[in-house]
């Protein structure tokens, strides 16, 4: 598709309680702060909901990059956490972490392997978007 893509969400709240969160064609999503900021800490956050995008467009990003590599593989395993921190009175991510442990066959190229993991974390849009530092500790074993 050309771009400019755009992508649009709707949000419901009240004083007090969840905020709904919706977009066409998908389900709704209901989203609280965090405990750290006076929430349940039992619902999707908006700063739980950006570390999870990270994560989910790596895991797609290396979908694609394999795919267009020819590189075979079994399972990636993703885990992101995300820093938030106060600076200069404003609160903001400073650093992500990106834990990647990619499975491959017996066989298969494990150095090869990390560098498109490595490629997936640059090509990765909302990597890109984000100016927090960003780190990937990737791990690729064969299984």
């Amino acid at each position: 598709h050309p771009f400019p893509h755009q992508y649009r969400v709707s949000i419901a709240g009240a004083p007090t309680g969840n905020v709904t969160l919706s977009s066409p064609g998908l389900t709704s999503l209901a989203s609280a702060p965090p405990a750290e900021f006076g929430g349940p800490g039992d619902q999707w956050s908006p700063e739980t909901l950006l570390t999870a995008a990270l994560a989910d467009c790596f895991v797609l990003s290396f979908r694609a990059v394999a795919a267009a590599s020819k590189f075979e593989w079994r399972q990636l395993e993703c885990d992101v956490e995300g820093t938030l921190d106060r600076i200069e009175r404003v609160s903001l991510f400073t650093r992500f972490v990106i834990k990647a442990k990619l499975t491959v066959p017996g066989g298969a190229d494990t150095e090869r392997g990390k560098k498109l993991l490595e490629k997936a974390e640059q090509v990765c849009l909302i990597s890109a978007s984000l100016k927090a530092e960003r780190h990937l500790q990737a791990e690729v074993v064969t299984g």
